[in-house]
């Protein structure tokens, strides 16, 4: 990376702290609170809208990007545009619950003007053949945008986890691109939501002062999807690597949701019954749990995306070995299990 990059990323981490911080005092003031209930997580009034500051930051500092010539027009437009869509509709969620259809609406097109910028889903390599998917391939990359955005949001249930997450893949992302010798505006992008998310992590580390809200999740799913998507431009075995190192939260979120959804309960319902949310009630710490996802994440998927990265052509056979553990993980942890249930059995 030039100096150019290292230094709006620089940039882009204290002004996400300098403005999460501003973001808590106006929460605070107007009362954009999450009081505990019988769903919750977290057992103190918090403020949350942190998130806003993150979605801002990284904009900005996308267009500082794309102004000078270190990223290109159509990825910022891609992720800038739909992003803030994303972001506003969360943030008015956040002050007054919208109807699910507004929201997936939104959150729809923001997928369509993403995949319209980046000129639609790029081939992908599946073994030693790199295939093109044509419209399917595209409505696929739709419906994948919009899950990982709302699994973001389904995951951010405890302190830290989700924006840790979002600095795990995206860093991770960045060494292996180094690593690589990759080149392109990919990279460019991700050091600075990087950076954007790990002065948000300032604030919201456990204990958290101020929680992203739907505002912040949904940006940060939406902006790992389409970075994922963009990558692929450049290398057709990326998708695989970026599917890794969001293992984790692919797997309890999808696993909750199929559990949930056999039981006939409804998906837009509050609940805790993701396996983070049962580990974090059985240990009785936040703490704890995002600090084990990270460890999984760094000991056990990081190698796994290094592998793939190198070996393009076994990308789709690395990351089943490396997901697939995860399953049986997460369903020992209580992923999707009722609440009603016992912790253990």
């Amino acid at each position: 990376m030039g100096l150019e990059i290292v230094l709006v990323a620089t940039g882009a981490f204290l002004a996400s702290a300098l403005a999460t911080g501003v973001v808590r005092r106006l929460a605070m003031a107007h009362g954009v609170i999450d009081v505990p209930n019988q769903r919750s997580s977290h057992a103190v009034p918090t403020p949350r809208g942190g998130g806003l500051a993150v979605a801002v930051v990284s904009i900005a500092a996308l267009l500082i990007l794309a102004g000078s010539g270190r990223l290109s027009w159509s990825l910022a437009v891609a992720l800038a545009g739909g992003g803030g869509a994303v972001a506003i509709v969360g943030f008015l969620d956040d002050r007054r619950a919208l109807p699910v259809g507004i929201r997936l609406a939104v959150h729809v097109a923001a997928a369509v003007w993403a995949l319209v910028y980046l000129g639609g889903l790029p081939p992908i390599q599946l073994g030693e053949r790199v295939l093109s998917l044509g419209w399917f391939g595209d409505a696929l990359a739709v419906l994948s945008v919009v899950w990982v955005l709302n699994l973001f949001n389904f995951m951010d249930g405890i302190d830290g986890i989700a924006a840790s997450e979002a600095v795990f893949i995206a860093l991770a992302s960045l060494l292996l691109s180094v690593l690589g010798g990759a080149t392109g505006d990919v990279p460019s992008a991700t050091a600075v939501f990087a950076a954007a998310c790990g002065g948000f992590l300032v604030w919201n580390w456990p204990p958290a002062k101020i929680f992203l809200g739907d505002v912040g999740s949904g940006f940060l799913g939406y902006i790992v999807a389409v970075l994922a998507i963009a990558a692929t431009r450049s290398n057709p075995g990326s998708i695989w690597v970026w599917l890794i190192l969001g293992g984790v939260f692919f797997v309890d979120a999808t696993l909750t949701l199929l559990r949930r959804a056999l039981r006939g309960e409804h998906m837009h319902h509050a609940h805790r019954s993701h396996a983070y949310q049962w580990l974090a009630r059985n240990w009785a710490s936040h703490r704890r749990v995002t600090v084990a996802v990270a460890l999984v994440n760094v000991a056990w998927l990081l190698p796994f995306a290094l592998f793939a990265s190198l070996r393009g052509d076994l990308g789709l056979y690395v990351a089943a070995g490396g997901i697939t553990p995860l399953i049986g993980l997460a369903l020992m942890c209580g992923s999707g299990r009722a609440e009603g249930t016992s912790a253990r059995r």
